[in-house]
C-alpha cells in the first residue's frame, strides 16, 4: 500500500509539469483533426466507389 500511496504522490507531482494548451489552440488543433479526418474519408470513399464500380463493370453486375 505504501508503494502505491508513493506512485500516486510521484504522478500528482508530474501533473504539475504539464503544459496544458491554450482553448483556442485546443479547439485549432481540433479542428484540424477533423478537417483531415473528412478530407481523408473523402478520399477512402471515392477509392472505394471508383473500385466498386470497376469490379462491377468487369464482372458484368
Amino acid at each position: 500500500m505504501n508503494a502505491l500511496t508513493s506512485y500516486l504522490k510521484h504522478v500528482r507531482n508530474e501533473f504539475a509539469h504539464i503544459v496544458w494548451p491554450t482553448p483556442r489552440t485546443a479547439l485549432a488543433h481540433t479542428l484540424v483533426v477533423i478537417i483531415i479526418a473528412a478530407v481523408i474519408a473523402g478520399i477512402v470513399g471515392a477509392a472505394d466507389y471508383g473500385f466498386s464500380t470497376a469490379v462491377s463493370h468487369i464482372v458484368g453486375g
